[in-house]
């Protein structure tokens, strides 16, 4: 950026009256604010030409360098531009939702024997999907009930093709093993529509079927296929009664609660979705960067930004007034059908809401509470380790196998909370198998070579899970890096290795030091270290999965890259390769009965 002061006012004289989009840049060039305007030129100067604008504002407008401008065809236009830069840009003076992630569905494959599985991603006409729902879990959960009900296959198609006998999910009676032919076509696909009628809401519809079922086998005597039909029905029945929510109709629709703390900045926002008049859960969201922002407009950036580019259904309740003229026009066009906001229902609309209004005030206190235990945690490090500011720790962990697929973590606690998207690992190569020493000082230089070189954000301090001879390592790079100013603390685990036994390892000072096991600056440095700890065996152990599954085939002599494939291919992994007899090897492409006999026995 140019070192001129820049202008506001002069500036504003050279915009437009038309509709469109303005970037906020400071001294660095970083864009601090996005917005949008249906005349640019009026918006812009109000930022420069009124004195009663909120602290918030008045401390972005006097780090404004300078404004970038973007001419749209419209404000429906405007808008949708707006939030795909503020998530994209995310800047510090925009209220944020981090949600990026697309919501899961339900997924009924289309094959001769659908398969029930979890999905998430862009949906085609191919398969039939339920959904979405606020989380994964309810997915999970969904998928857990319907096999037990139901008995659909969840087994990959890789897995289906090479069955030749059924698996244990058949056995615990999860699955009616049409891989083996346990079960007729058409039998599995009346399991199939009876799954969907189940998952639209028809559970009445469902039940009846299945009660007439039940008679009929009765009276041709069929008592064992009559007991699996009552079976069903009685888990049918049981799911029904812990429904929470039903309307009787087939509405789909999303209640939408917002609540302020009484600080002003802080907001909790609860989603919950409705499907074919069920309750299918719900979701919490806590907005970044709330400043004394009324609650109305946290409200209208998080339907601005949460239903960008991702499926919307036809109403949308809500409990505060916002402008919703032009949020209904965009959405409606996005979605390719009516989509209604409606403020303040009545009804049973009415008690969704209230619902999800509950949902938020409690998320908000819990968050409150936590966020005090974090702030009396953080301040007792602090003491403790007296520093003059602590705010960004970050912490390092090595994990490995007798030196075999060595990761290094690196965890990062900031602003009271565990930001797992700055969490990094790194492969380690190169060194000594086992030397964690090497390993961390390769992690170090990796992590703080750009710190080094002014990029990125410096840590207050930085935690080694590790004794003195760890630290030691550490210290010496941080020194070759410039870095030594930034506070080095070991956790080194006690004689037993036991929680609250943990030594600190400070390098400013001979002995270690112990705290004691209830202090908050412990259970605050027991939390980050658990969670690099956590971060690290799960790269590792997938690392290690990885290299032991690429190289255990093709060790056998005779076997190479594709009749490797072919085999994983056939029996949907290792483990099925192992399981394998020597006449079901034989039967894979490539694989001649000596080569069989030799894959079972260096196998086994």
């Amino acid at each position: 950026m140019s070192d001129t002061l820049f202008d506001g006012k002069v500036f504003v004289l050279t915009l437009p009256s038309q509709p469109g989009v303005y970037r906020m840049l400071n001294a660095t060039g970083d864009v601090i604010y996005v917005g949008k305007a249906i005349n640019l030129q009026k918006r812009v100067a109000s930022y420069f030409r009124t004195s009663n604008l909120s602290p918030r504002i008045r401390l972005m407008v006097s780090q404004i360098a300078g404004i970038e401008t973007t001419i749209t065809r419209s404000e429906a236009e405007a808008l949708l531009l707006e939030n795909n830069l503020i998530k994209s840009l995310k800047p510090r003076f925009n209220i944020l939702f981090r949600d990026d992630k697309s919501y899961p569905y339900l997924l009924l494959t289309n094959h001769a024997f659908p398969r029930l599985a979890f999905y998430r991603g862009a949906l085609d006409d191919k398969h039939q999907y339920f959904g979405p729902f606020p989380n994964a879990g309810v997915v999970k959960s969904s998928i857990q009930l319907l096999q037990k009900v139901f008995r659909l296959r969840t087994c990959e198609n890789s897995v289906f093709n090479n069955r030749t006998r059924p698996c244990l999910l058949y056995q615990i009676k999860r699955c009616s093993a049409p891989c083996v032919q346990f079960i007729s076509a058409e039998a599995y696909q009346e399991d199939v529509n009876n799954a969907a009628l189940f998952l639209q809401g028809k559970q009445s519809e469902v039940l009846k079927m299945i009660e007439q079922k039940m008679l009929d086998a009765s009276d041709q005597q069929v008592y064992e296929q009559a007991a699996l039909f009552r079976d069903q029905m009685q888990a049918l029945r049981k799911i029904q009664e812990k429904q929470f929510v039903d309307s009787g109709k087939a509405v789909d629709a999303d209640v939408i609660a917002c609540v302020a703390g009484k600080d002003g900045r802080s907001v909790a926002i609860n989603l919950v979705m409705i499907r074919n008049g069920q309750h299918l859960g719900d979701k919490t969201f806590f907005p970044q960067n709330v400043h004394q922002d009324t609650v109305n407009a946290v409200l209208e950036a998080f339907v601005s930004q949460h239903y960008l580019n991702r499926s919307v259904p036809p109403v949308i309740y809500l409990s505060r007034k916002i402008r919703t003229a032009l949020l209904q026009k965009l959405l409606t066009e996005q979605a390719a059908h009516k989509v209604t906001l409606t403020i303040n229902p009545t009804g049973e609309r009415r008690k969704w809401l209230d619902m999800a209004t509950k949902n938020a005030q409690l998320a908000l206190q819990q968050k409150l509470i936590q966020q005090a235990s974090q702030e009396d945690r953080l301040h007792a490090l602090q003491e403790v380790l007296n520093l003059p500011t602590l705010s960004r720790i970050e912490c390092f962990d090595i994990s490995h196998t007798m030196g075999e697929a060595t990761i290094a973590s690196c965890v990062v606690y900031d602003q009271l909370a565990m930001r797992k998207g700055e969490y990094r690992r790194y492969n380690i190569s190169g060194i000594t198998p086992g030397d964690d020493y090497a390993a961390m000082r390769d992690a170090l230089h990796r992590r703080y070579e750009k710190i080094a070189r002014e990029e990125g954000k410096q840590p207050d301090l930085i935690l080694i899970d590790g004794g003195k001879g760890q630290i030691s390592s550490a210290t010496d790079i941080m020194v070759e890096l410039g870095l030594n100013h930034i506070p080095l603390v070991g956790v080194a685990k006690g004689e037993t290795r036991k929680p609250g036994l943990e030594q600190l390892i400070l390098p400013w000072q001979a002995a270690p030091l112990h705290l004691p096991d209830d202090h908050p600056a412990l259970h605050l440095i027991q939390q980050i270290r658990d969670e690099a700890h956590r971060f690290a065996i799960q790269g590792h152990r997938a690392k290690r999965a990885k290299t032991r599954r690429t190289s255990t085939l093709e060790q056998i002599a005779g076997i190479g890259s594709k009749r490797r494939q072919n085999l994983l291919t056939r029996f949907g992994g290792l483990k099925g390769v192992k399981n394998a007899s020597i006449e079901e090897l034989q039967r894979t492409k490539g694989i001649s009965q000596a080569l069989a006999e030799k894959i079972y026995r260096e196998l086994r």
